[in-house]
């Protein structure tokens, strides 16, 4: 997400970070890049124009123009701006409510609302400890409640069965009834969504708001259509009375310009981010982190939260003992460290989070590709246990069955045998000497900007 803000806004900060001094001049030929690279993130018009003249307006203060380094002083008024344009904070849900807890969400068809009731009803399970029922309104897509019924079941949550024949009314009134008689936390209604905004939809979602007076109304909205989005979250917070938007898509968004607009134009906030299909890809929406890792500066705290959510740990201290008391670290472990990678939403998704990377060069990140960790365990996968624990064991002929078995290429298997072996000698250092001495070992083997020698990663 941002890729393409990100590298325009970088590069014109970069230039100004390397002059002495600001002037009028150069302050206005970097607002006229800024200007650009918003405008081709989709970003709208007066989003944009408020953006520039706030910049601008504090660029040009005496404390700024007498600064030591005034382009350092720069990057944090951009910062700051982009900040406030996104929101300030992160606005939590408001659950403070008699149980349970109504959750309406609304959005136009396609915008992935369903999906994002399921990965809602995992976050608060998961994070907030609630017990979570749902149920679909959409009786014009029997598709939405079948499917809202096999997601519920994938993340524990309870489910309100529902039917085409129903008012969607009736049907929302018996899971109220339901969600109070089982004690439930929180209930969350699906709604019908349309392909544009029109009188019958809206008419519709107001009864049900009425009937079930949530505590939040949640709209769901694509955030690839730009500023599009915008407009549409708008026209729905002019019928109802929206308390936040769910950001989705976002991880196929190379622009941003929804996220930068939606704020401003709706005065209403982004709560929650969705980075990707499966139900644990959503992210609680922090304007602050969203602004660093657009600037280049990452986005460490949401990385760190995400590996202590999904990292199995059980597992990791059990590799660790295993290392420490000097067992060998085979291809059953390694096998194990890509799944919790790719549980984790892969490279490009940790990548991205990581503080520098926009000044890493374009074809070392290109390296940083996800199906190479699904090669690599389909390989892996091909091979016997015997094979996995004893490497050495692979010759010719194994060699030739594991690439039939996992649909790669004789010098595939090579390259993850040879880059394993690289990896195997670097965890032998933590027998003994521990955690320093591997790093140190680790340092010297490093590339420029700190990658592995080539620029590749270790399981490519």
């Amino acid at each position: 997400m941002f890729d393409n803000l990100t590298e325009r806004l970088g590069g014109t900060l970069k230039r100004l970070r390397g002059q002495g001094r600001l002037t009028e001049d150069n302050v206005q030929e970097a607002m006229r890049e800024v200007r650009r690279a918003l405008l081709e993130a989709d970003v709208a018009l007066p989003v944009v124009k408020t953006f520039i003249d706030e910049v601008k307006a504090k660029a040009m203060g005496e404390e700024v123009m007498r600064s030591l380094t005034p382009g350092q002083v720069l990057v944090k008024i951009v910062n700051d701006e982009l900040v406030r344009v996104m929101g300030d904070v992160n606005e939590s849900l408001n659950l403070a409510a008699q149980p349970p807890a109504v959750i309406l969400m609304a959005g136009l068809q396609g915008s992935g609302k369903t999906t994002s009731v399921a990965k809602l009803a995992r976050w608060l399970k998961e994070s907030q400890k609630k017990s979570v029922m749902v149920v679909s309104c959409d009786v014009y897509r029997p598709a939405a409640i079948d499917q809202l019924k096999t997601l519920s079941a994938e993340v524990g949550s309870e489910f309100f069965p529902s039917s085409p024949d129903q008012q969607p009314l009736d049907i929302a009134a018996g899971a109220l009834e339901q969600a109070r008689r089982q004690f439930m936390d929180t209930l969350i209604v699906d709604t019908a969504g349309r392909l544009h905004v029109d009188d019958q939809m809206m008419e519709e979602i107001k009864a049900l708001h009425g009937r079930l007076a949530p505590v939040e109304t949640l709209f769901v909205v694509d955030s690839m259509t730009g500023q599009d989005a915008a407009n549409t979250a708008k026209a729905f917070d002019e019928a109802l009375p929206l308390t936040g938007v769910i950001l989705t898509k976002a991880d196929g968004d190379a622009r941003g310009g929804a996220a930068l607009s939606i704020r401003q134009i709706t005065g209403k906030p982004i709560k929650f981010i969705g980075m990707g299909e499966k139900t644990d890809a959503l992210e609680a929406f922090h304007p602050e982190r969203m602004a660093s890792r657009i600037l280049g500066m990452g986005d460490v705290l949401s990385l760190v939260e995400e590996v202590q959510r999904k990292v199995d740990h059980t597992k990791a201290q059990k590799l660790a003992k295993k290392l420490q008391k000097g067992k060998g670290f085979d291809l059953e472990d390694f096998r194990e460290q890509m799944e919790q990678m790719a549980n984790m939403g892969g490279m490009s998704s940790l990548v991205e989070k990581l503080p520098g990377m926009s000044d890493i060069p374009e074809h070392v990140k290109n390296q940083v590709n996800d199906k190479e960790i699904a090669r690599t365990i389909a390989i892996i996968n091909s091979m016997t246990a015997q094979e996995r624990r004893f490497p050495h064991l692979i010759k010719g002929s194994r060699k030739r069955r594991i690439a039939n078995g996992s649909g790669t290429r004789l010098p595939e298997i090579n390259k993850l045998l040879k880059q394993f072996a690289q990896m195997q000698k670097m965890m032998k250092k933590m027998k003994g000497g521990g955690m320093a001495k591997m790093m140190r070992g680790m340092k010297g083997g490093m590339g420029p900007g700190g990658m592995p020698p080539g620029g590749g990663f270790p399981f490519q």
